[in-house]
């Protein structure tokens, strides 16, 4: 009779039984639906982006985001679908600059990568939480209700939405299509309200152009709403997680694994809508604001602050649709963390764990929302729920990412052999690195934040490689035929292996090394004695296949395996010789000599280092009981 689980069972099952896309393929919705996830960050900008815009430029605000526009389709756009194309598995373009550096560079690079991606992601939900906490308080019927309580709002804000996520993606893209539908509505009826009091009254419009011919020529407005670009480029948010969701995409069943042809067309379908659709919104946005909003109101304290849409709805048409606009913002703004929850979900995962750099649960979503609510916690606490203070990281995260995007993507044109390409991406790169140089240096403490998110994912990474260096990381064995005919003859006894450093590689060097080996652990040197030897390919690879090539030379028998690991490829051999013969191998090493930190460091980096010390700490990892552990022996 089975005992009933235990509460930790029960914990402990809940935990892990939801997993991520990393192990299992995760559950695909329409696009349109997925389209509503990674919209609520890139929708929610219309809460705060016209402000944004009315402050940096004041009347230029129109003119400004017409050329936020143009970048979104000439630029981003353009650059997203082809990353969806190049790397259509969720990876996005931090997977197509991994491959241009090998070895432990190309992890450094994606680490680091990695940390912009999780300043933009967490800072996405700090933010929109803090952001949707301010539109709260500044309602005119809950602001005496809620003074002084904007971090603890904010706190419930983050907690609320991170049990949405430990419910399934399912809840949330539901819940993210109805908030989008809701928004999108009423911000049609308010932008409508307001080109028709625009309508109304022409002088607004000729006062407006009274304005912008105080400005001077018109390249000198041109020149002045260019210039003010990177301090409205928090309206290009959302196309890193719109690539970094596609495998909750769905395509058709005539869709592989390697060619998902259907779930990048409807991902470019998906990019293009939101594009579009935001980007007219932002124009007429910017247009009714900034001709019906009074400037003074737009500054810091002003009701406009903030809020420029909300103040219109408020205005024109009342207390009680302006405070049912006010919920609908504020919702928005809070779910906007749930398009940077299913990024951090969908994408740190497919990285880590395959470096060896997280923890087996990383795998699983529920621990991992439980992570991102907790750092999200901390970093709220730190800046006080403050949406200026967060600001500055929120836009180098978006800018960062967006360049490396461009790099990738223009890399892939010059490999392709495309002229136009080529010129075409070039120029955007070169508009993003502009904007990402402008905003680092007009708001430092961005790149500030951001390089603590860096250096804490390294170093996170970096320790959690060391605990798990030790396990047996072997995904198969393959031999070739002539070691299968070196093994077969041999498998009906124990096998004796001497490890053995490759060298000269002449028959003399065996030789000796096998007359040092009988000696020292009194054996016969006409027992069967095969040679093993190990070639470290690439250290920084976590898990492999290894490959064995068997090989003689004067005589003897010799193993050459290639793999990232020396100890851990050795104890995956004996471990399979093991099961394969009924009998325990034993294998044979020479102790080394020198400091035991320098060799720990050698092994996690380099993958040699102390090696039968490591092994056997491998194989009692990975076999429990000593009575069916193949025996590793070491003589002076």
């Amino acid at each position: 009779m089975r005992s009933a689980p235990t509460k930790r069972q029960i914990l402990t099952h809940w935990l892990l039984g939801n997993q991520s896309g990393t192990s299992e393929p995760p559950t695909q919705h329409p696009w349109w639906q997925v389209m509503c996830l990674t919209g609520v960050d890139y929708f929610s900008t219309l809460g705060y982006q016209p402000g944004i815009a009315a402050l940096a430029v004041g009347a230029l605000s129109p003119i400004a985001t017409l050329i936020l526009i143009l970048v979104t389709l000439g630029g981003a756009l353009p650059i997203y679908r082809r990353v969806a194309v190049l790397s259509p598995h969720g990876e996005g373009s931090i997977a197509m600059l991994e491959h241009l550096l090998p070895g432990w560079r190309g992890k450094l690079l994606v680490l680091f990568l990695l940390g912009f991606a999780v300043t933009d992601f967490i800072i996405t939900i700090t933010l929109s939480a803090a952001d949707a906490t301010a539109h709260l308080m500044q309602n005119p019927w809950l602001a005496p209700l809620l003074k002084g309580q904007a971090i603890p709002l904010t706190l419930i804000l983050i907690a609320l939405l991170g049990s949405v996520f430990l419910q399934g993606f399912r809840e949330a893209i539901d819940l993210a299509v109805v908030l989008v539908s809701l928004y999108l509505a009423l911000n049609l009826v308010v932008m409508g309200v307001g080109l028709q009091q625009i309508a109304q009254q022409p002088q607004l419009w000729a006062n407006w152009q009274l304005d912008l011919s105080h400005q001077g020529s018109f390249w000198h407005i041109l020149a002045i709403a260019t210039l003010s670009f990177p301090k409205l480029a928090l309206g290009l948010s959302g196309f890193e997680t719109g690539v970094a969701v596609m495998p909750l995409v769905k395509g058709k069943p005539t869709d592989t694994e390697a060619q998902p042809t259907a779930r990048i067309h409807n991902t470019h379908r998906l990019l293009t809508l939101i594009a579009v659709i935001m980007s007219g919104l932002l124009l007429v946005s910017s247009i009714v604001t900034t001709l019906l909003i009074p400037a003074a109101e737009f500054q810091l304290g002003g009701q406009a602050s903030g809020r420029a849409l909300a103040y219109l709805a408020h205005q024109y048409l009342g207390s009680a649709f302006g405070s049912l606009y006010d919920f609908s913002t504020i919702a928005i703004l809070w779910f906007a963390g749930s398009s940077a929850m299913a990024g951090l979900l969908n994408l740190v995962p497919r990285y880590l764990p395959r470096y060896g750099m997280a923890p087996n649960w990383a795998g699983a979503v529920r621990p991992l929302v439980l992570v991102y609510t907790g750092l999200a916690f901390v970093v709220t606490l730190i800046f006080r729920a403050s949406v200026e203070a967060q600001g500055g990281a929120y836009a180098t995260g978006v800018l960062v990412l967006m360049t490396s995007a461009a790099i990738a993507v223009l890399l892939d044109m010059i490999k392709r052999g495309s002229k136009a390409g080529t010129i075409a991406f070039g120029i955007i790169l070169l508009v993003f690195c502009y904007t990402t140089i402008a905003n680092i240096v007009e708001r430092p403490d961005g790149i500030q934040i951001a390089a603590f998110f860096i250096a804490a994912m390294i170093i996170i990474s970096l320790i959690s490689r060391v605990f798990r260096s030790t396990e047996l990381r072997v995904a198969g064995i393959e031999f070739d035929e002539q070691a299968d005919r070196i093994l077969t003859p041999l498998l009906s006894q124990p096998l004796h292996l001497i490890a053995h450093r490759y060298q000269a590689g002449t028959p003399q060097e065996y030789a000796q090394k096998a007359q040092y080996t009988c000696e020292e652990n009194s054996l016969s040197l006409h027992q069967p004695l095969v040679f093993l030897e190990v070639q470290v390919v690439d250290a920084s690879a976590f898990t492999q296949v290894i490959r064995v090539r068997g090989l003689e030379v004067g005589g003897y028998p010799i193993l050459r395996i290639q793999s990232a690991a020396v100890p851990n490829a050795i104890a995956a051999l004996l471990l399979h010789l093991r099961d394969r013969s009924g009998y325990l191998p034993h294998v044979y090493f020479g102790w080394t000599e020198g400091n035991p930190f320098f060799y720990v460091l050698r092994f996690v980096i380099l993958g040699e280092g102390d090696v039968p010390i490591v092994t056997r700490e491998v194989l009692r990892k990975a076999e429990p009981n000593p009575t069916h552990r193949p025996k590793v022996h070491v003589s002076s």
